[in-house]
């Protein structure tokens, strides 16, 4: 087994969305290659509700996959097709885009306020950039969660881990997406196919992700407070972290332990033009996106909204 280096080490940084939700982006909007299949990862968690009752009011989509992961608070959702729902802690929502839905998205706090989530954006190969829009909402409940001998936690959202599969299936590329929770000072090894490009996104505690040949972390460059210093890999939350080649990857949890998304896909290796919540493979192709838009034949179906 090769343990996969760290080729990336970054904070998320606050960023503005929707009609005004202040959440802090991962990534997205950058070279479409660098996680390739995955295109933006957002993480909306807020305390106060000011910062995001405004929502993510009617906005199209076309070419990609949105898989929508909450932890507190609900989200109330609606689209062109007629599909309403609420999504609660804990619940997923993967939304295929395909040819064309208009969407939106209305987050409530818990009642204390909080409203802790993700959203990641997985794009289309050029075969499916028109296939019919869908939905799978899925409630937590339906969600594996597989405890280990040492209280290591592995909530199992989409792919296949440990002998167990997640319930989202279908997805273009062919995705696995983990909720991992590690105790406080256990090492553990996850593996992941080696053809799969893969990140993991700390949101709770702290650890160390190391590589082979230098097991006290890797010494790397990090964005804090704008600047860049050299730290060894003591990631903590809001860090993302993208990892090299090789089929496992090993994690050392800190003093409180470490939580964190280990998502890995199949690179679709194709052009990506961008206009954005709109991916196609060509300027022509976005071209006729936008004049869909504009002359009311964006939705190829029914819209009911």
């Amino acid at each position: 087994m090769s343990v996969r280096p760290i080729t990336q080490l970054t904070s998320a940084k606050p960023t503005l969305e929707g009609a005004g939700v202040k959440l802090h982006r991962a990534f997205g909007f950058g070279d479409p290659t660098a996680f390739d299949p995955f295109l933006l990862f957002d993480d909306f968690r807020n305390e106060r509700p000011e910062d995001y009752r405004a929502g993510f009011p009617w906005h199209p989509h076309r070419g990609i996959e949105t898989i929508t992961y909450v932890l507190s608070g609900t989200v109330d959702h609606g689209d062109s097709l007629g599909n309403r729902g609420t999504l609660g802690a804990g619940d997923i929502q993967w939304m295929t885009a395909g040819s064309g839905i208009m969407h939106q998205e209305m987050p409530k706090g818990d009642p204390n306020g909080r409203m802790h989530g993700f959203q990641l954006w997985a794009n289309l190969p050029s075969s499916l950039k028109m296939t019919s829009p869908r939905y799978q909402d899925v409630p937590s409940a339906e969600v594996p969660e597989i405890i280990d001998d040492d209280g290591t936690a592995v909530r199992v959202l989409c792919g296949s881990f440990w002998g167990r599969s997640g319930p989202v299936d279908g997805i273009a590329a062919d995705p696995c997406y983990l909720d991992i929770s590690v105790p406080p000072g256990r090492t553990r090894r996850f593996a992941i196919d080696t053809y799969r490009q893969a990140f993991a996104y700390i949101f709770a505690g702290s650890g160390s992700f190391r590589d082979a040949s230098a097991p006290r972390g890797v010494l790397l460059e990090k964005e804090v407070d704008g600047q860049e210093v050299h730290v060894r890999d003591e990631s903590g939350d809001r860090t993302l972290v993208r990892f090299g080649a090789g089929d496992e990857v090993t994690v050392t949890a800190g003093e409180h332990g470490i939580r964190f998304l280990l998502v890995s896909g199949a690179p679709i290796r194709e052009p990506v033009a961008w206009h954005g919540p709109i991916v196609m493979n060509t300027r022509q192709e976005l071209i006729q996106a936008v004049s869909d838009l504009q002359n009311g034949t964006f939705i190829r179906e029914g819209a009911t909204f």
